[in-house]
């Protein structure tokens, strides 16, 4: 059966949002510098977006890769670290973990849990979608965009087996 997509945010609601996460991020690190943590593939997107409407210093942006879906709509309950960064680019940094969706939490715990213990200076998480309702492990975001319906999410850098991630909104994929 082909899959459908339908909108759930269109891309002026997402641009909107993005100016204001960066400027919810400029006031609270005013005169500070931040590390900005992508989390591949599925924020590259928003990641690209909040760095060009951010005005506080960015003093590096870094990547980290994960995985817990594969080509599935579903997690596999289990979050491996791919590709990791270095603890010196980390400690003492005010760090920002830019995340595309909270899910069920596992892969933003693990990330979480895994920068922490590089000891950065403050670590605060900013997502663009927040889906509550599948949430396994809790996650404190502290910058949030939306929260969404319980539905596999696709557009604006998320993916469905590596398809959709250049959808300029976000859809729910139904069947």
């Amino acid at each position: 059966m082909k899959k459908q997509l339908v909108q759930l945010i269109s891309q002026e609601e997402i641009a909107v949002t993005v100016n204001r996460l960066a400027k919810e991020l400029d006031r609270d690190y005013e005169n500070r510098s931040l590390l900005l943590v992508g989390i591949l593939k599925g924020s590259f997107i928003f990641l690209a977006d909040l760095v060009r409407k951010i005005n506080t210093t960015i003093c590096n942006i870094e990547f980290i890769s994960i995985s817990s879906y594969g080509a599935s709509t579903v997690t596999s309950g289990q979050a491996t670290i791919i590709m990791g960064l270095p603890k010196e680019k980390v400690m003492g940094q005010d760090v920002i973990v830019v995340e595309d969706i909270v899910d069920t939490g596992i892969t933003t715990a693990t990330v979480l849990n895994y920068l922490k213990n590089y000891d950065p200076a403050s670590l605060r998480l900013c997502t663009l979608l927040n889906k509550p309702a599948r949430r396994q492990i809790p996650v404190t975001i502290d910058y949030l965009g939306f929260t969404v319906p319980d539905c596999f999410i696709v557009g604006y850098g998320i993916d469905f087996n590596q398809e959709y991630r250049q959808l300029p909104a976000i859809y729910a994929l139904e069947e």
